[in-house]
Formats: structure tokens, C-alpha cells, sequence
């Protein structure tokens, strides 16, 4: 089992009413509640650790877990409300709007840390729940008492309006020990440039696979991605897909490189520090098409097993 850490919220997506009156429709989301769903309707063995409000937001989150065959056991019920993300789409990319104070989500204690069966040998972290304290130092603490038996996966899928600037070094510092457990960083370009400032992927990717990680994978929207191992890189272009949106599309591309690392049996610590190239290729290519199942409609909205035939 693969267990997803991290939020889950309801995205607020601008549309039109029938009145022609601006409107927001809310649809279940969040980064880590995102690649949960995705690797669900993939059909990997996958669960979801985090907060969820008790509240009727809550239990459309559960709900939506639930229909994609994600195992609930680890979720932690809580009677706070939930985190409430407003998007705003421009040219088709998403800019977010928190509101997160006082939420379940953000509320997870370190004294709500699952004790973990054998049977999950993989744990995959991000995003806004790295941000803020309690939960924040709750994820970190996971990894760090996982990281040694378990694969640790990181997309830290920075949403900058949330991290003020007393904020940016220590939310730096967490993700440089995070990244440093894990065994595959999953990063875009923009997340690139605000943890070091860098254009340069390719110095970024080589700096992160000489301090351990086995698998650094810097998506670039729709330039493609770029995936640095220690014996070797390659880049990879999208495929060609009339795009709606790219809410999820970063996390769907996330599930679909576990996904297909886990099918061939390459998910585990010894695996990913010798795998050859063409698996690895294959592997990126087969999430680009996933992503590009999810940019074609509207929101995050993954695709299923049968689509990726």
C-alpha cells in the first residue's frame, strides 16, 4: 500500500451561473488528497493519513476517497472545519486563496501518528500541509521515523500565498530535511526557482540525487518533464491534449510515476537506487498521460484505470 499524507480541502473553481452571475463551485481536493485519488482509480493499494473535518465538506472528502478505493483507516475525524482553497484560473493555471485557520486538516498531532503494517512500503508527502504547524511537524515526523524502511516520495508543490515571509526559511528548512528522507522528488520548475532562486534544472536535479534521493522529476507544464537519476537524465515532452485546466495535473503525474513503478515491482529502496533507464521512461511517460487525462477536464478529476489503456 501506498499511504498519501497530507491535506485534503475543497477547491472553490470560478464558473458562470445560468444567470450569467460569477459564481464558485466547490469540488474535493488538495495536493496529497489528489494523488491519493488518483493512484486509488489506478488501481494501486493506496490509503490517505490526514484530517477530515467532520463537517458536510468532510464527509464529501471521506465520500470521494471512498468511490476512488482509498482505504480510510488512517483519516483522523475531527470536529474543526474544513480548509477551503478559492482558485482563480489564469490562462488556464491556477492561483489559490487559503482558508485554513483552526481547520482539521491543520490540526493533526503528532499523538495521531498511525502505527504502519508491513503492508505499506510506500509514503508520499506535500504541499500546503508542510506549511503550518501542528500537521506540519506531524508529517515530519513520520518521515523521519519511516524514511530508513519505507520508500518516501515528496512533491512540495509550494502555494507561495501561504507562506509569509517570516515563514519562507523555516518551511525551507522542512522541505530541505524532508527531500533529504526521500527517495523520489517530484518538483516543478516554479517550485524549483523559490527554493533556491535557480533557473537551472539540471543543477538542481544533479544537487538532489548526490545527497541520496534515487528519482528527481522536475515537471515544466506543458514543456514536459526532465528526470534525473544518479547514472543518468533524459527529458520528456507532454503529449498533445486540448487543455481545460491543470488543477491536479501535477498530482496525477505524481501517481502515475508510483503507479507505474509499483505494477513492475520497482517501489522499494533497493529497486529505485538501480533502475535502468528505459523502466524509468516508461514510467514518466505513462504519468504524462495521465496528467494529460486530468488537464483535459474541468478541476481534478484523474483518470481511471480503464482510460490508460
Amino acid at each position: 500500500m501506498i499511504l498519501c499524507c497530507g491535506e485534503a480541502l475543497i477547491d472553490f473553481l470560478p464558473r458562470k451561473g445560468s444567470d450569467g452571475a460569477f459564481v464558485y463551485q466547490p469540488f474535493n481536493g488538495g495536493s496529497i488528497y489528489n494523488t491519493a485519488i488518483a493512484l486509488g482509480r489506478l488501481d494501486v493499494p493506496t490509503g490517505f493519513f490526514g484530517g477530515i473535518s467532520t463537517d458536510f465538506f468532510g464527509d464529501s472528502l471521506a465520500e470521494g476517497l471512498e468511490e476512488s478505493k482509498v482505504d480510510l483507516r488512517y483519516v483522523k475525524r475531527k470536529a474543526l472545519h474544513t480548509t477551503l482553497a478559492f482558485v482563480k484560473l489564469l490562462g488556464g493555471h491556477a492561483r489559490y486563496s487559503f482558508v485554513d485557520d483552526a481547520s482539521a486538516s491543520r490540526n493533526l498531532l503528532k499523538k495521531d501518528m498511525p502505527k504502519l503494517p508491513k503492508a505499506v512500503t510506500a509514503l508520499h508527502f506535500g504541499s500546503i500541509s508542510l506549511i503550518p504547524e501542528p500537521c506540519g511537524g506531524t508529517y515530519e515526523a513520520l518521515a523521519k521515523r519511516e524514511h530508513k524502511s519505507r520508500v518516501i516520495c515528496i512533491d512540495p508543490n509550494i502555494r507561495a500565498t501561504l507562506i509569509t515571509k517570516r515563514k519562507r526559511k523555516q518551511h525551507q528548512v522542512r522541505l530541505f530535511n524532508m527531500m533529504s528522507m526521500a527517495d523520489i522528488v517530484k518538483i516543478s520548475d516554479e517550485d524549483v526557482l523559490w527554493m533556491n532562486k535557480s533557473k537551472s534544472l539540471s543543477n538542481f536535479g544533479k544537487a538532489w540525487v548526490k545527497r541520496g534521493v534515487k528519482i528527481v522529476a522536475i515537471t515544466k507544464g506543458g514543456d514536459g518533464v526532465e528526470v534525473y537519476t544518479k547514472d543518468y537524465s533524459f527529458k520528456l515532452d507532454v503529449p498533445k491534449v486540448a487543455m481545460v485546466d491543470t488543477v491536479g495535473a501535477g498530482d496525477t503525474f505524481t501517481a502515475g510515476l508510483l503507479t507505474y513503478l509499483e505494477r513492475r515491482k520497482k517501489l522499494t529502496k533497493k529497486a529505485l537506487a538501480v533502475i535502468d533507464e528505459a523502466t524509468l521512461k516508461n514510467a514518466a511517460a505513462f504519468a504524462m498521460k495521465a496528467a494529460a487525462v486530468t488537464v483535459s477536464r474541468a478541476g481534478a478529476d484523474p483518470p481511471w484505470s480503464k482510460e490508460m489503456k
